[in-house]
């Protein structure tokens, strides 16, 4: 898996402390970004993080390449809806030498299951090649494809509905490869906008778990997650 933050929105701390600031100003936006302190940008985050009152951190835009991973994981991650996305098509690219699958560490640590996880996958390709040089179309073809099969998409989410991604996706419980694909994007955010991201996570690294007898029971410590400090 490849996770690489391509564009966000230049400093978008004090785009988000000025569309916040703005309700209650008589000067002009542009004159709240440029006149703003950082002491007072950073003070005006935290009360919009701390408050709920997340409208303003909608102004603030990410988006991220992201290769390598599974067909089942972009099903997931195409389910928040409140995102752009473009994915690599099955219908256009046709896969005529080589596809990469993705394995789960269950299977890859079993020999067993791993052969008959490989086999299974190469014979896919296998047919699949046979009936593009048959004449079958790709958007055709295609069906006969796993949901190991490799992906690549682009995808764009405001900073709001990146909080909602990882306080689901982060989580424990959330499935192994969109947990893996949510830590690493959530790393990458950090890098250009810690203080809004610093506390973005599973809902234990804020208060109570939520999930109630579903409840992992290892909460999402700060000194402990190797994902929380950039």
């Amino acid at each position: 898996m490849n996770v690489k933050l391509l564009e966000h929105t230049p400093k978008p701390e004090r785009t988000i402390a000025t569309a916040a600031r703005i309700c209650y100003s008589p000067i002009d936006a542009d004159e709240l970004f440029e006149n703003l302190s950082d002491e007072e940008v950073e003070k005006l985050v935290k009360l919009i993080i701390k408050s709920g009152h997340l409208s303003a951190v909608e102004h603030a835009v990410f988006t991220f390449a992201i290769d390598g991973i599974s067909r089942a994981c972009s099903h997931q991650l195409v389910r928040h809806r409140l995102a752009s996305f473009n994915q690599q098509s099955q219908r256009y690219v046709k896969y005529l030498k080589d596809l990469s699958f993705i394995t789960p560490p269950s299977i890859e640590e079993n020999s067993s299951a791993k052969e008959k996880f490989d086999k299974i996958n190469g014979m896919a390709l296998k047919i699949y090649q046979e009936l593009l040089e048959e004449g079958v179309e790709a958007e055709d073809a295609r069906y006969v494809l796993p949901n190991s099969a490799e992906t690549k998409l682009v995808v764009t989410m405001n900073a709001r509905e990146l909080f909602h991604f990882f306080s689901l996706r982060c989580c424990n419980r959330a499935q192994w490869e969109i947990r893996g694909l949510a830590l690493s994007m959530i790393k990458e955010a950090k890098k250009v906008a810690p203080l809004l991201f610093k506390d973005a996570g599973p809902p234990c690294n804020r208060g109570p778990c939520p999930e109630g007898k579903f409840s992992c029971g290892e909460p999402w410590k700060k000194t402990l997650n190797p994902y929380y400090r950039i």
